[in-house]
């Protein structure tokens, strides 16, 4: 990887570190396989988050864009795990390099600290959010064509008993993020059972 050696190098002239970003949809998902890449990449520090990424309202990812400061680069293994809007990404980059923060992208070897890094970085956010787009009407027009047919019954729900645990908790106000955990379910089951908004 000859982008990954000239950027270390660039690091290692002005003292700026390698930090790293990972990111699952989903608490069913986990970004074990990501982390090990920055890792094996020369990431010291990694942030993680279990959201959508069609948004940037994510708790990791801020306090990730928080910490970068000038100098230093923000690797992650594909532009999806950024964010899935053209809008956010280009948001985000825009907010980093005026704080002289550069980009890596492992899958494409690409850095956006020079005029054909920040093409292609512009072009795979375009795709990112095209196939977003068309992920979603495939799900829809799969949806209604199992409805058509009789066939579509939703997520399951929770098993009785496990609901009953989840209520009761919620009544002790135990975190929906650690009751999740305990009880081996994802959040947004258990967010369902909450009257507040979620954490």
């Amino acid at each position: 990887m000859d982008n990954i050696e000239d950027i270390k190098e660039r690091l290692k002239q002005n003292g700026g570190k390698l930090v790293g970003y990972a990111r699952v949809s989903t608490d069913d998902q986990d970004c074990a396989i990501q982390m090990e890449k920055l890792t094996q990449l020369g990431c010291n520090k990694i942030y993680a988050d279990n959201k959508t990424g069609k948004n940037v309202d994510r708790a990791q990812l801020q306090q990730c864009l928080d910490y970068l400061r000038e100098g230093d680069v923000l690797a992650f293994t594909r532009v999806d795990r950024l964010g899935r809007s053209l809008k956010d990404l280009v948001t985000i980059s825009d907010e980093l390099r005026k704080k002289g923060v550069g980009l890596f992208i492992v899958q494409q070897n690409l850095d956006t600290s020079t005029p054909m890094g920040q093409m292609f970085y512009a072009m795979l956010g375009i795709m990112s959010e095209f196939e977003y787009h068309l992920k979603r009407e495939r799900q829809t027009e799969g949806i209604a064509r199992a409805k058509s047919l009789g066939k579509y019954t939703g997520r399951k729900s929770l098993p009785t008993n496990v609901r009953e645990q989840v209520l009761q908790l919620l009544a002790q106000n135990v975190r929906p993020t650690k009751i999740a955990t305990d009880l081996g379910i994802g959040r947004t089951s258990v967010y369902k059972y909450c009257q507040s908004s979620p954490e």
